[in-house]
């Protein structure tokens, strides 16, 4: 991912040169590597405290699908369980073109968007009980996270119930 920003790719030509440390700056998150069960819902908590629209691009095997470690007790079977997911850029690792084809697929997929209104994106339902033991720590505050967020831990999410 950083090699793209460097002179030979250049990502600036893209216009996505800024890496904007706070969530509530970005509108564009990208998943690059392994997401545990743990991290799945700080995942969604910064997904959620992002401005609208929101865009993800889900970068490389490990975050797509789980990688080499996607039958481990402690990895996400792909981060779309708990984000959606606008592109897919393959690899292992992935390439930097890869990466910048991604981010030109991302610029049709928002021009047709603005043309559309139409997001063409799979929405995750928030039901873990495939994956997580019913009382699991993780999978109630996973669950938390999505409507109709029932016992929100965070304060952010509590004002997204009330409106």
């Amino acid at each position: 991912m950083i090699a793209t920003a460097m002179p030979r790719y250049d990502i600036a030509r893209f216009g996505a040169e800024l890496f904007r440390p706070s969530p509530r700056q970005s509108d564009l998150m990208i998943v690059a590597g392994t997401v545990t069960w743990k991290m799945a819902a700080p995942v969604r908590r910064i997904y959620l405290q992002m401005a609208e629209p929101r865009w993800v691009i889900s970068m490389g095997s490990c975050a797509t699908i789980g990688g080499p470690f996607a039958y481990g007790y402690s990895t996400l079977p792909g981060v779309n369980l708990i984000i959606p997911v606008d592109v897919y850029v393959p690899g292992c690792p992935p390439r930097p073109e890869s990466l910048l084809q991604g981010l030109m697929l991302l610029q049709e997929k928002i021009k047709r968007t603005a043309h559309t209104g139409d997001r063409d994106r799979k929405y995750p339902t928030g039901d873990f009980s495939r994956y997580l033991p019913e009382n699991d720590p993780v999978r109630k505050d996973l669950e938390s996270l999505f409507p109709p967020y029932i016992d929100a831990p965070d304060p952010a999410i509590a004002r997204i119930r009330a409106t």
